[in-house]
Formats: structure tokens, sequence, C-alpha cells
């Protein structure tokens, strides 16, 4: 069997369902696998709870899935780039679920690795670690923190193998490569994809055996969630 899908949607088929725990890498819009997002919204799937850094801006990202009115539930540590997420939230519409950055990129990390649950001085002290666990080691307070298992993961590299293997470019990996183990089902899209044995060994960041489907990115626009602009004198003045 082949994990190579002609499309997203058929990449998608029979793994959607209402009420599913999404995980999806990326950090604001760069590195999304954006064709996947797409076919998630194009295949009316509800309820959905979503684990990412951050929900994309309006119209862009994840914040296509908002719109559609998707979204019940976000487990992320920035959304301040969506205004109508924070409509939606403030509305009572939409339950969030803030977590560190760096929790949260752990949580992931241990459910891809297995482990239930850890502690982390990060948070003690404030609302995020009302209600949680917490544990006293060496004179410290720490809090304890669930791991994070995603019914379907979604990322983006930027070149893979036909068995999966992935390679990230730069600061688009971000977020990648712990979403990609934290799911139960991985989905990944890529926008360079190699024969098996195309890839060097030694410079595979996720191993295929991660990945369950795999589809070409389409070539499209890297949106840039603000762009600033300076003239050339400007700049060379300081």
């Amino acid at each position: 069997m082949t994990k190579l899908q002609q499309t997203a949607a058929a990449a998608l088929e029979g793994v959607l369902h209402d009420g599913m725990t999404l995980a999806v890498g990326g950090f604001g819009l760069s590195g999304i696998p954006a064709d996947l997002i797409e076919a998630v919204r194009d295949s009316g799937v509800q309820d959905l709870t979503v684990v990412s850094n951050n929900m994309g801006v309006d119209g862009k990202g994840l914040g296509i899935l908002i719109e559609a009115g998707q979204v019940r539930k976000v487990i992320a540590s920035y959304v301040g780039e969506n205004k109508l997420f924070a409509e939606q939230y403030l509305a009572g519409k939409l339950e969030v679920e803030f977590t560190p950055q760096g929790t949260l990129a752990e949580r992931l990390r241990a459910g891809g690795a297995g482990i239930p649950a850890f502690y982390t001085k990060t948070g003690a002290g404030t609302l995020v670690a009302e209600g949680k666990p917490h544990e006293v080691f060496d004179g410290e307070t720490y809090v304890r923190e669930r791991a994070i298992t995603a019914d379907v993961a979604l990322v983006h590299a930027h070149t893979a193998d036909t068995d999966g293997n992935l390679i990230y470019r730069y600061t688009a990996r971000n977020f990648n490569p712990v979403v990609a183990t934290a799911g139960k089902v991985t989905i990944a899209e890529a926008e360079v994809i190699l024969p098996l044995g195309g890839l060097e060994p030694n410079h595979i960041i996720t191993p295929g055996v991660f990945v369950q489907r795999l589809v070409r990115a389409t070539a499209r626009i890297k949106d840039i969630e603000q762009r600033t602009v300076r003239t050339r004198s400007e700049a060379l003045a300081g």
C-alpha cells in the first residue's frame, strides 16, 4: 500500500469525524498544512478540538475553520492575531485552553512518546495552574501537565519521500515534528516528494513510521501575518 494520496481530500478520507481532536503544525502562517486545513473545512466536520500554537489570522490558516463554525475548543499558546476568534471566545461560543508555548510543545512531545503526564515549573502560581495537581521537588513547586494525543495530526514538510520520511525547512519546522508524533493518524503535506531512498537518512527529522498518509502540497504564495516596510533611506538611518 502506498502512503501517497492524489489530493488532500483523499488523504483525509475516512479519518475525520465530528467531535474529534485535531493537532495542527505551524506557527502563525509559517509551516502550516494549508491544503489539509482547507480540506478539513470543505469536509464540513464539526465540533472540533484544535490543538495548535495559534489559530492563524482572519481568513487564513486555521482561521478558516473558525469562520466556518467548525471549532468548539482550542488548545493554544497565543491567539492574538485572530479577531473573529476573540469575538467568539468573549461571546462564550468558543472554549479556550491557554497553555504556555513550551508546555504545549512538551505536551505534544510527551503524547508522541507515550508519556501520560509530566511536571513543570512553568505556570505555577498562575491561572494556568488552577485545578491541576502540584508537587514539590527540591523545594520548588511544579504543576502536573497532561500529554496531548490527537485523533489526527496534520503537518507541513518541505521534502518527503514516498514512505513518509519528512524534512522541514528552516523556521517552518516549528511545531510540526512534535505534532507529527502526537497523532493516532498523521497526515503530511510536502512541497517536494522523492522516491523512497531519495533522502539522506541523517537529514530526516520525522521518520516515516509516524506518517500514515502523504500528499503533495499545492504551490502557493506563502502568506505573512504582518508585513512592516520601511524605505531604504529610513532603514539606513537606523
